[in-house]
């Protein structure tokens, strides 16, 4: 098919098993254009684009962006959980762009906030509406963890990068002392992402069969199976230890950044979960800070539903850099 040249932005989400590329006109995804590619399939991010622009008729792109699950550090991206490297000089390699841009993928998610249909926006606490130019925090729960604050500032939308699913698990009680030290003797380190994330739900599930004595392992698909048909109460049990141990976290990131525009929860793990997390005590763990339980009611939580809202927010992204 082919595309008038430096028309269209190329923007990608790389995540540790697959990337989705895309072209976008301004802030619009340009409709069949998202290709998926199984990243064990490539050596590269290079062989990826060089692949996605050939397959798009040699589109020409006026601009790139990439979202990749992984740091970002002087335009330098490594991803947490595939043996790539990103860099600007590659990406306007492949791609011929004038603009390139590189992005940690919760910071792209940030920038796509207010350019998702509120239809797939899902309330999951209410809150009291903030400012326009309120703080929001873009909480990702999926294949990782991560966690990044939202600023809307007169100079424009600023998204700082971050890595918090590396941060220490919370422990409040004797269980959550044995989960660490479960995690611990099987990873080195009791991180908040070696719990919340797919494999994470797949640990807890095996944590609770150490515990009662009976161990087995499951898929994480298969754990939120028996959670909707309720096949296997130690599914459910998995289910509701890492939904209070998600409120905890999303609870603490909040009183650190206090998003006043609310929090909002991205990724695969977070959606599967959205309809569960009323009944398995989201809720009460985000609330639960002893004197400043009422507090937390100043924080609105949501779940974003829309799976392509990396790649807006890096088209997002893309427009204010060359505006």
């Amino acid at each position: 098919m082919a595309h008038p040249d430096n028309l269209y932005s190329l923007v990608a989400d790389i995540g540790g098993t697959n990337t989705r590329v895309a072209l976008a006109h301004e802030r619009d995804i340009v409709e069949g254009t998202i290709r998926r590619f199984r990243n064990a399939d490539y050596p590269g991010l290079e062989s990826v684009l060089r692949q996605y622009i050939a397959d798009e008729g040699s589109v020409d792109p006026k601009a790139a962006c990439v979202a990749v699950a992984g740091p970002v550090r002087d335009s330098r991206a490594t991803l947490t959980n595939l043996d790539w490297a990103i860099d600007k000089e590659s990406l306007a390699r492949a791609t011929r762009a004038e603009t390139v841009a590189i992005l940690n993928d919760l910071q792209a998610q940030g920038h796509a906030l207010g350019y998702i249909d509120p239809a797939n926006i899902r309330t999951i606490l209410p809150g009291p509406s903030g400012q326009p130019n309120a703080a929001r925090l873009m909480v990702g729960v999926g294949t990782g963890f991560n966690a990044a604050p939202v600023f809307d500032l007169e100079q424009g939308r600023v998204v700082p990068p971050s890595e918090s699913g590396h941060a220490n698990l919370p422990i409040r009680n004797e269980m959550e002392l044995r989960l660490c030290q479960f995690v611990s003797t099987a990873h080195g380190f009791p991180a908040v992402e070696d719990v919340l994330s797919g494999r994470g739900l797949e640990r807890a599930y095996a944590f609770l069969g150490q515990e009662d004595g009976a161990p087995r392992e499951a898929a994480a698909k298969d754990i939120m199976a028996a959670c909707a048909d309720g096949s296997d109460p130690r599914a459910v049990a998995a289910a509701r230890l890492f939904t209070r141990i998600l409120g905890t976290v999303c609870g603490n990131l909040s009183l650190i950044q206090l998003p006043f525009g609310g929090v909002y929860l991205v990724g695969g793990v977070a959606r599967a979960f959205a309809p569960h997390l009323g009944q398995f005590g989201f809720a009460e763990a985000f609330r639960d800070k002893g004197r400043f339980a009422g507090f937390m009611s100043n924080f609105a939580v949501h779940v974003v539903e829309d799976d392509y809202a990396a790649l807006t927010g890096s088209a997002s992204h893309l427009v204010a850099l060359q505006s």
